[in-house]
């Protein structure tokens, strides 16, 4: 697609919300049975408290969402948490939320993929042995379809986004009719009892309020993905502040309507799950080769009438999809974010580039490897990921919220001549924002706190070492700059003195007389062959043929005694410059151009050493002169598209666009 395309691929409400919304929609699958399994380490007698922990964890979506939209409003270009944190609390504060978010990015693909493949494991168990297998291929077929750009993307996902809607609310209001009518539907672990684990067995007090709070904090999964929204807020068509304040609420409002439906389903047909098989009682056979349903499996088989009813299989389908193409909403926001940061310096540059598709194809091959990698690592185990995860969240909704706190404060005394109303909803977003930032703060120490020790303390790990290379390659990029920066232009432009040339001969043959003529073209004031003698036989058989080429050009022979054809080079190149130190030495490499990737380590090792040394060493031109043999003539053809590698970021604004043109000669 040209840069100028950039506008068609601008999205509706109705491709956003799959787009930026899915993660946190598909959370709905996983975020009841995370409170559960926690409560269950004390067996069944903490259940009674999961309506409370579900009614915490609305109540926190419908703050959060709100604080979001005066986000959305305020910071209309994009970058969400990391913009307001870096424009209000500083740039380090900012690197922070970066930091945070860039990691549960990565976590984000992590545990939905793993999820989506527990979910098909749920229905068809004798995949269980290739569940790392197929994790990986997932997020293979994702990376793809992601490079294809961000419209063909939301297209793609579309579907499976809104059948799964559709799926989880027909069993929701079926299982609560049938609830209605006296006809309540019975899970399959209705019947299972659940021995409390040991160390958790007969909790009171403050061991008791942990157990809660963590129970809390998994629960709190539902929230993940809801800053994608305020990254992404430049992709969305006009009024795009407008547009993506209400993609915002209304994801809000089906992932809480999902949510508590799911719970109170959970909770009427006595769902009872656990961390360890082996603690359900009434289990017969094998407790360890008992492969426990997810929640949402087991609602669907109990509302719909068994694991062979449609109903089942279509409510599982749709929810492997969705949370397997929840992952999408990292691959949008990931790269968003890390072209922010390439553009302030904090990340290398080619993340600021777009591919064919002007998607930002570096950053979502970078996001891949990373999870892909985590996903071996962990086994594709839902309970191991589940601990590294919402930390980097919480962490930028706080920030973010106490930034935003900041900027009304600013407004508010600044903009002294804004009418009576738009004071008054300024200072209504101030207190929604004030109030998110407390209680985000409060789930942040709550999450710490009952996650560090079970893993969480990876991601904090992983946040900080990521926050320290960000810094450092910001002090890199500023160095460079720095020293690279024009001073005295006239200074710079001043020539050497004298051009010394060296060609380099290895051997008497097409590439080197080539190399020697094109030396001869430069002119240059002292032109000399230069090779190394590592057997005396072939070093006379060099002299003698370069005499019969009866050319004006003297060849120089260094001797190596110990067979070493890189340092003697360099140390005389080196000699060169120092006797004259205002002269520029230019070095002449014949190569040889192949058209197989094997072929390369057949040929040129004796140059690219050469090369790597000569190029650290001040006041030494190195020129290649290339010699194309017959496979490179047959692998002619034009570059292969690397997805982003060789291509700019920002395309044009649209008031700059150039009418097409048929030359096909322009760039």
């Amino acid at each position: 697609m040209r840069s100028e395309e950039l506008h068609e691929t601008l999205l509706p409400k109705r491709l956003a919300l799959p787009i930026f919304a899915s993660d946190p929609l598909s959370s709905v699958a996983y975020a009841t049975q995370e409170i559960l399994l926690v409560l269950t380490l004390g067996g069944m007698a903490y259940l009674h408290f999961t309506p409370w922990i579900a009614a915490a964890v609305v109540a926190l979506m419908a703050v959060v969402v709100l604080s979001y939209r005066q986000v959305v409003h305020a910071y209309p270009s994009g970058g969400g948490s990391y913009e307001v944190v870096s424009h209000n609390l500083g740039a380090s504060a900012g690197l922070v939320v970066a930091a945070s978010l860039l990691v549960d990015y990565v976590m984000t693909v992590a545990v939905s993929v793993a999820s989506g493949v527990d979910n098909i494991i749920s229905a068809v168990p004798q995949l269980a042995g290739y569940r790392v297998l197929m994790a990986v291929v997932f997020v293979a077929l994702l990376t793809g379809v992601n490079l294809r750009g961000v419209r063909e993307s939301g297209q793609a996902f579309a579907a499976p986004t809104y059948l799964f809607i559709t799926g989880v609310m027909i069993m929701v209001v079926t299982g609560l009719v049938r609830y209605a009518l006296g006809h309540a539907p019975v899970s399959e672990s209705a019947g299972f009892g659940i021995a409390p684990d040991p160390r958790d067995a007969g909790l009171a007090g403050f061991a008791l309020v942990m157990l809660c709070l963590r129970a809390f904090s998994s629960g709190c999964t539902a929230l993940t993905g809801v800053e994608a929204i305020s990254n992404g807020v430049p992709a969305f068509r006009k009024p795009k502040s407008k547009n993506a304040a209400s993609t915002m609420s209304i994801m809000g409002t089906v992932a809480v309507a999902m949510f508590v439906g799911v719970t109170a389903l959970a909770l009427i047909t006595k769902v009872h799950i656990t961390d360890d098989s082996c603690r359900l009682t009434g289990l017969t056979g094998d407790c360890g080769a008992y492969t426990q349903r997810t929640v949402i499996a087991q609602l669907a088989a109990a509302v719909f009438g068994g694991e062979q009813s449609f109903g089942f299989y279509f409510v599982q389908a749709a929810t492997a999809l969705v949370l397997i193409l929840a992952a999408n909403t990292a691959f949008n926001g990931f790269p968003l974010l890390a072209d922010i940061l390439a553009q302030h310096r904090y990340l290398p540059r080619q993340l600021h580039n777009r591919g064919d598709r002007l998607a930002f194809s570096n950053g979502i091959l970078a996001l891949a490897l990373a999870a892909g990698l985590l996903l071996w690592f962990y086994e594709a185990d839902v309970t191991s990921l589940i601990h590294l995860y919402i930390l980097g969240v919480f962490t930028s909704f706080t920030l973010s919220q106490t930034g935003m706190v900041r900027h009304w404060n600013r407004a508010l005394r600044t903009e002294t001549d804004i009418d009576a109303e738009t004071r008054r909803r300024a200072q209504l977003a101030r207190v929604i924002n004030a109030v998110g930032a407390v209680v985000t703060g409060l789930v942040l120490v709550i999450v710490l706190a009952t996650k560090f020790l079970q893993g969480a303390w990876l991601a904090v790990v992983a946040a900080v070492v990521l926050w320290l290379t960000m810094r450092g390659i910001r002090r890199h990029y500023d160095a460079v700059a720095a020293e690279l920066a024009v001073s005295d232009p006239r200074a710079e432009l001043v020539g050497p003195s004298r051009v010394i040339a060296v060609l380099l001969v290895s051997t008497i043959h097409k590439p080197t007389l080539r190399a020697l003529a094109y030396a001869r073209a430069f002119r240059p004031d002292h032109l000399e062959a230069l090779t190394v003698s590592v057997d005396r036989e072939e070093s006379k058989d060099i002299e003698r043929r370069w005499a019969e080429l009866d050319v004006d050009v003297p060849l120089r022979v260094l001797d190596s005694p110990y067979r070493e054809i890189t340092r003697p080079v360099v140390e005389y190149v080196r000699t060169l410059h120092r006797d004259s130190p205002r002269d520029v030495v230019g070095v002449f490499i014949p190569e040889y151009v192949v058209g197989h990737w094997w072929e390369h380590l057949l040929h040129n090792q004796s140059a690219l050493w050469l090369k790597s040394r000569l190029l650290f060493t001040p006041g030494v031109m190195v020129t290649s002169v290339p010699w194309q043999l017959t496979s490179s003539r047959r692998a002619d053809h034009p570059a292969r598209r690397a997805p982003g590698a060789i291509r700019r970021g920002e395309p044009l604004p649209i008031h700059q666009h150039r009418s097409h043109s048929t030359d096909s000669t322009r760039p």
